[in-house]
């Protein structure tokens, strides 16, 4: 593992050629992480941000260094009114995401990003056409008849484009037919997920019938992991999602894309590999021992750090404290705990949102795929959101390369 690089606050703004005042303004913006006691003369800076930094500054200069610095976790490349990412939080509109996933349903949260105004709820998902459940199942019973069990987002890449096909107006790019077929397509991907559901449900419920039909608290904390997973700024699978729509393409197939996206293993693929890790931890080993044993071995530990959040993923403390809340008792949560304390102790890192998730279907028993189902089903919401901003603005997101190979002969 690297090692992270510090500076002090004067070594900072003297390498930026600003004043310490605004240095601490990049901070509270969260342009540069910082790290130590509270108190800003003790606070350290990362030398990594404020290489950035610096190197944003020079891109000015040189435009074709600052665009291809963008693409890889670098400076804003597009306008969204969507999320915002300050430091330890995020919102959704202005709204704290952590106080919006104790409370509201994903439902209300669709309304907020799609049309920034929750009370519209009730109008936006009565007035939703009616979804044909029975179709979708039939073409996924046939597929399960050949002796193909596809995966949760298999399914869902082989539903949609039919679904878009019963749709009338999924070429209706109007905001108002985008966010009834955003309806539509919440409710489709939560049928697919939870099998043969009442689809006039909310979608909490939705997974509840399908997934855990005695269990009362269920409902909650699907909503609060749909909310938690909904948006989270210019993802890979986000931006994907806003690139097909800009070319006019349709919602469904804008949030298939984005299911494409989310599948690698890079992005939304990872839970695939926290879920291998979890299964092989078992009660009765040393759990300590046996993540060191991978470090020993050249192996990571799945599910912990994220690049943003160097302080810990805040997206995993929701979900983790809402599990913990509701299944405090469970034993397998207890085995969770302990990994993450032994994470903690050997790599001094948190977890992140892939663990939160398969932490959920660990300690609910939930079918297996199913922390990357929830993820896909809950992003959808932002894939929408993304979708309808960029129709609104009207362009073609065509980024231009620049030419490394043979020069004409």
């Amino acid at each position: 593992m690297s090692k992270e690089r510090y500076m002090t606050a004067s070594e900072a703004a003297k390498a930026l050629g600003i004043s310490l005042p605004t240095l601490y303004a990049y901070v509270s913006r969260g342009l540069i992480r910082s790290s130590g006691a509270s108190g800003q003369r003790n606070r350290r800076y990362y030398a990594e941000d404020v290489e950035k930094l610096m190197a944003r500054k020079a891109g000015r200069r040189n435009p074709e260094v600052l665009a291809q610095d963008a693409l890889h976790w670098g400076a804003p490349v597009l306008e969204s009114a969507l999320t915002l990412i300050d430091g330890h939080r995020f919102y959704y509109r202005g709204y704290d995401v952590a106080r919006l996933a104790q409370s509201e349903t994903i439902e209300r949260v669709a309304a907020l990003l799609w049309l920034n105004n929750m009370d519209a709820v009730g109008q936006l998902f009565n007035a939703a056409s009616s979804v044909n459940t029975q179709l979708y199942e039939t073409i996924l019973l046939h597929i399960a008849m050949d002796g193909v069990d596809l995966p949760p987002l298999q399914a869902l890449k082989t539903v949609l484009p039919i679904a878009a096909s019963d749709d009338p107006t999924a070429y209706d790019l109007r905001p108002s037919s985008v966010v009834a077929s955003g309806v539509r397509i919440l409710r489709i991907m939560a049928s697919v997920l939870a099998g043969d559901v009442q689809e006039s449900l909310p979608v909490a419920q939705m997974l509840q019938q399908g997934w855990r039909p005695q269990d009362p608290h269920a409902a909650q904390l699907f909503n609060t992991v749909l909310i938690t997973c909904a948006d989270h700024e210019l993802n890979a699978s986000s931006f994907t999602a806003r690139v097909v729509a800009s070319a006019g393409a349709t919602p469904y197939a804008a949030v298939t894309a984005g299911i494409a996206a989310l599948g690698g293993i890079k992005h939304g693929g990872y839970t695939e590999r926290v879920e291998a890790f979890l299964r092989s931890v078992d009660s009765a080993q040393n759990i300590r021992e046996l993540l060191a044993g991978r470090l020993r071995r050249g192996e990571d530990i799945p599910g912990f750090g994220h690049k943003i959040y160097p302080q810990g993923d805040p997206r995993a403390v929701i979900i983790l404290n809402a599990l913990r809340a509701r299944y405090g008792a469970a034993p397998r949560l207890t085995l969770i705990e302990q990994v993450i304390q032994a994470a903690d102790e050997l790599i001094h890192e948190k977890p992140s949102l892939d663990f939160a998730l398969v932490a959920v279907a660990e300690v609910l028993e939930l079918p297996r795929g199913s922390a990357l189902g929830m993820f896909a089903l809950g992003r959808s919401v932002g894939w929408i959101g993304h979708a309808l901003e960029q129709y609104s603005v009207d362009k073609l997101i065509r980024p231009r390369a620049r030419y490394v190979g043979e020069m004409p002969r």
